[in-house]
């Protein structure tokens, strides 16, 4: 299990003129080595093929690659994991399913999400949004903004839990900074990128600060 790119994630979008597909390839041309297929409501075999499809495309590039809720997809084609949200399957069942071999990741919005899920599981890190209020997810919890990021890091901290905290929702490159500040363990962008004028050099942009 490796978690060296998971300080700079992408979440695989669609619009009108990109497809899930092409949003992965702009994020890795652009610099970006970590890549989550999210494809919600999405027909099994389409699924698998597309998931096939960015495998292979991560795999050329060096890239993480994560497979959104579907844990048996993730297993049949050797993804390098899976990410969970609330309602997904629990983090115990997937850990005996995938083995140790495999990353996963875990949403939450809260401190009280974090101790809920350590409860009984320990994910290899946490998505923790939104930001702020964005069109990409349906069903969003209450935004968190930058005090409930310092008020979640700061929690962990008191309580020495040590697992990365990825900042998700809504996120621009003018707010990484501040995030990082924050203390999260890394950002996950989606939207931000592939409404850029120029999305690639959007993503090279972002990149460049986590080279700093």
């Amino acid at each position: 299990m490796n978690l060296k790119n998971l300080k700079l994630q992408f979440i695989t979008h669609y619009t009108a003129s990109c497809s899930y597909i092409e949003s992965a390839r702009i994020a890795l041309q652009g610099g970006c080595r970590w890549i989550q297929l999210r494809m919600k409501d999405a027909d099994e075999a389409l699924l698998e093929r597309t998931a096939i499809t960015l495998q292979a495309m991560c795999r050329d590039y060096g890239a993480t690659f994560i497979i959104d809720d579907n844990v048996l997809l993730a297993k049949r084609i050797g993804a390098d994991g899976v990410h969970l949200g609330k309602d997904d399957m629990s983090i115990g069942e997937a850990r005996l399913i995938l083995g140790e071999g495999y990353i996963i990741g875990s949403t939450v919005n809260s401190f009280d999400d974090i101790m809920h899920v350590l409860a009984s599981a320990t994910p290899d890190y946490f998505g923790c949004g939104p930001f702020r209020y964005t069109t990409t997810k349906q069903n969003l919890a209450p935004v968190i903004g930058l005090e409930g990021y310092r008020e979640i890091v700061g929690r962990m901290r008191e309580c020495d839990i040590s697992i990365p905290l990825v900042a998700i929702g809504g996120i621009t490159k003018d707010d990484i900074p501040e995030l990082l500040e924050c203390g999260v363990g890394g950002i996950a962008l989606s939207g931000s990128v592939i409404n850029a004028e120029d999305p690639i050099q959007r993503m090279r942009d972002v990149a460049e600060l986590f080279k700093r």
